[in-house]
């Protein structure tokens, strides 16, 4: 068998006529006629990729997803939404969510194949992520014996790519597992009660996110969406507790990671509190330049949208203090892209 599919649908005719194309290709299939069938099937059966109706009683495809999204086992498989819904605003939702394609119907054979071969073809590349996860994990595990017994309990589904704009969990949601970025960069997010996005953290590659929450058994108190297309290694709640359980290295390297999270925090909202807007915008700027330059360590490429989440003020007053940062001559600026020209001048700022 090419692998197994579960096709997860409510209209016995397409999940039939879906089913029996595929076994003709030699996969093996499996079927759930509702959402919450679907979750329970997913869940025990494992399957090597899910195709998934939206509409369906019970539980819709968004909720699928979504649930499926909290397992770490499960996370990473791919999953391809098949709707009569074509509307823009429900593909966005759909990719937004962490879906890997979406197939309007009617869809014809080659289509639907088509999908199917280029996202399991796809999940086999992810091995080189694993090896490099692999990799990483090395510089927290003292010993061979222990490290054996690591890549006993990892494997390649572990291993997820995330969109640019995706989230990747929510404010509020349990925390089944710690990440550990492999490429790219995500950000962490909070919403005001008048709906003002606060950027609350940037994490690049080598970081990792949600361990507070894993550690204190708590939910999430941020929101954690990808700023550009990334990979992230999924590492399971239970393998976080041998391993500290195993290593006291780890735990004490944990514990300074949380450590410096708590400081950077304390820090922004002294930030927020006490220094003039101008002084915020410098101290930003210098920060992103620390945490998304380029090479030349001088050019950030950054949203006015993000750079007022980080600072904690409206659009406009970004809009306003980097126009006179330009016509000072700090920065440059050409669309999304700063060049930091003058970084000892913006550090002198006062107000």
């Amino acid at each position: 068998m090419k692998g197994c599919i579960l096709i997860i649908e409510d209209s016995i005719d397409i999940r039939e006529a879906t089913g029996k194309i595929l076994e003709l290709e030699g996969y093996d299939v499996i079927f759930a006629e509702n959402g919450r069938k679907g979750v329970e099937q997913a869940q025990f059966q494992k399957p090597d990729l899910i195709l998934c109706d939206i509409m369906m009683p019970e539980l819709d495809g968004y909720g699928v997803l979504y649930t499926l999204n909290q397992n770490p086992d499960i996370a990473t498989t791919p999953f391809i939404f098949i709707t009569a819904k074509n509307e823009r605003i429900d593909m966005r939702r759909a990719m937004e969510m962490g879906a890997d394609d979406y197939l309007t119907k009617p869809f014809d054979e080659d289509e639907l194949l088509n999908a199917i071969e280029s996202r399991l073809t796809k999940k086999e590349k992810q091995q080189e992520f694993y090896s490099k996860c692999l990799d990483n994990l090395n510089t927290l595990i003292s010993k061979t014996e222990e490290l054996t017994e690591i890549r006993n309990l990892f494997s390649e589904r572990k291993i997820r790519a995330v969109k640019k704009k995706q989230l990747l969990y929510y404010e509020g949601d349990n925390a089944p597992a710690l990440y550990l970025v492999i490429s790219g960069r995500l950000k962490t997010i909070k919403i005001t009660k008048y709906g003002r996005e606060l950027v609350t953290g940037i994490y690049n590659p080598d970081d990792f996110l949600g361990m507070q929450a894993l550690l204190l058994n708590e939910p999430y108190s941020e929101t954690a969406e990808a700023i550009e297309d990334s990979t992230i290694c999924i590492i399971p709640k239970d393998i976080i507790d041998y391993l500290l359980s195993k290593n006291t290295g780890l735990a004490n390297m944990f514990i300074r990671i949380l450590s410096n999270n708590v400081r950077e925090k304390e820090e922004q909202l002294l930030q927020l509190a006490y220094n003039s807007v101008r002084k915020r915008m410098a101290d930003v700027l210098l920060r992103v330049l620390k945490q998304l330059g380029n090479e030349d360590n001088s050019t950030i490429k950054i949203s006015r949208e993000d750079l007022a989440a980080i600072a904690g003020m409206a659009s406009e007053t970004v809009s306003r203090i980097i126009t006179d940062f330009k016509n000072e001559g700090l920065i440059t600026k050409k669309g999304s892209t700063i060049k930091i020209i003058n970084s000892e001048e913006l550090k002198k700022i006062k107000s």
